[in-house]
């Protein structure tokens, strides 16, 4: 970035790796799966990231294998490209720590509700006197413009909020479920990426930090009313809630012979070359339903419906070699296990195994962006144990040895 103000370069044991973001120092005061999620990304691009903690350290360290060693598998997937800072911010000189380490940060990101940022003395104002030109950021469940800003919130309960589970109980004909991911966590974390990217480039054109709130409620709801606002679109409606492919229960994955696929019939060559290879081919042009994308909407269930019926005629491999020249997408429906033998991920290399030094070897993903020019280091750094590198970052914000030792046996620091 062309003028990084008050911010240091990366730090040695980055590996020397540069990367878009690089030069870009964040103080990560986030836990569990949003804000560590989005504080990642960051750091795959080549920021230096400082994931402050407290004594205890990110709950969800504590969480799978390894656990009791304090470096789960949630931690570990969520915590590469981080150093740790291990600091008790309710402390006075606790939270003049973290104020002078703000003096040469660009971003901070936290996922409490801002009431706690305030009560600790870590409010916007508080940052913005040491820092004008940090980027100030929340995520937290609720706009706090709103009667639910001081509610918590967590991943259920957002998908609650949005409606997902209704979403769930239409389209599998079922009681209504969640999703079995943190599908609220970690795409408010995608969103809160950009974010922060955005508001870097912004204070390159102004030179000015600021305070960005990212409600989860509020991000969510586009996700589920931008598909299934439909004939509420209009005022007044013009049909119900709900995109009908979407809904229907047929939407699924189709049985085979052998196994279970995807495979979708969209566009009007699609459909008829799909009636074409199965010998119905006079459907396209005798039966109404298949008309266009209008009719096939409309009447999607019984159309899903006869798609099911054939597919089960034939095995996977079948299917894929039936369909191959009609540009109708086929995919086997992976297993968590298979998915890790993808052939086409390992051409790319997306899993590899790494040496961890507490846990061992562990498996780790790649970076799924490619870049032609700046690209991202990739995973140079480990999950960091709980305080791994409090004395080194505490040594970047200007304590001496003889001032971290004393923090240290005050309580105040943890390494």
């Amino acid at each position: 970035m062309a003028d990084q103000g008050p911010s240091t370069p990366p730090p040695a044991g980055h590996d020397g790796a540069a990367g878009p973001l690089a030069g870009v120092r964040v103080i990560d005061i986030t836990s569990v799966f949003m804000g560590p999620s989005a504080t990642q990304y960051l750091g795959d691009l080549g920021a230096d990231v400082i994931k402050v903690e407290p004594q205890g350290g990110d709950v969800i360290r504590g969480i799978g294998p390894c656990g009791n060693q304090r470096l789960g598998p949630l931690f570990i997937g969520l915590n590469r490209n981080k150093r740790s800072l291990a600091i008790d911010l309710k402390s006075e000189a606790g939270r003049a720590a973290l104020l002078k380490l703000a003096q040469t940060a660009d971003v901070l990101a936290y996922n409490v509700r801002p009431q706690a940022m305030q009560r600790l003395g870590l409010g916007y104002e508080d940052l913005a006197v040491v820092n004008p030109r940090l980027i100030y950021v929340g995520m937290f469940g609720f706009s706090q413009r709103g009667r639910y800003a001081a509610n918590a919130a967590f991943d259920d309960l957002i998908q609650a909020a949005c409606a997902l589970p209704q979403a769930m109980a239409l389209g599998s004909g079922d009681v209504p479920r969640y999703l079995p991911i943190t599908i609220a966590d970690r795409s408010v974390g995608i969103y809160a990426f950009g974010v922060i990217s955005a508001a870097l480039y912004s204070r390159e054109r102004t030179g000015r930090g600021q305070r960005i709130d990212v409600p989860m409620f509020e991000t969510m709801v586009p996700y589920v009313l931008g598909d299934h606002l439909f004939g509420h679109t209009f005022v007044p409606a013009k049909g119900d809630f709900g995109y009908p492919r979407l809904l229907t229960p047929q939407r699924r994955p189709y049985r085979t012979r052998d196994g279970y696929v995807c495979c979708l019939i969209y566009t009007d060559d699609q459909w008829r070359a799909f009636l074409s290879k199965v010998g119905r081919g006079d459907l396209f042009d005798s039966d109404p339903r298949f008309a266009d994308i209008t009719a096939r909407t409309r009447h999607i269930d019984a159309l899903y419906g006869i798609v099911s019926d054939e597919l089960e005629q034939r095995s996977t491999a079948e299917w894929q070699a039936l369909l191959a020249d009609a540009d109708i997408p086929v995919f086997p429906v992976h297993t968590f296990e298979s998915l890790l033998d993808d052939p086409h991920l390992n051409d790319i290399g997306f899993f590899s195994e790494a040496e961890h030094p507490q846990v061992g070897t562990i498996r780790q993903m790649a970076v799924p962006s490619e870049w032609s020019g700046t690209p991202p280091p990739g995973a140079t750094r480990p999950a960091p144990r709980l305080g791994e590198h409090s004395r080194e970052v505490l040594r970047e914000a200007g304590y001496d040895d003889a001032a971290i030792d004393e923090l240290i046996a005050r309580g105040i620091a943890f390494d």
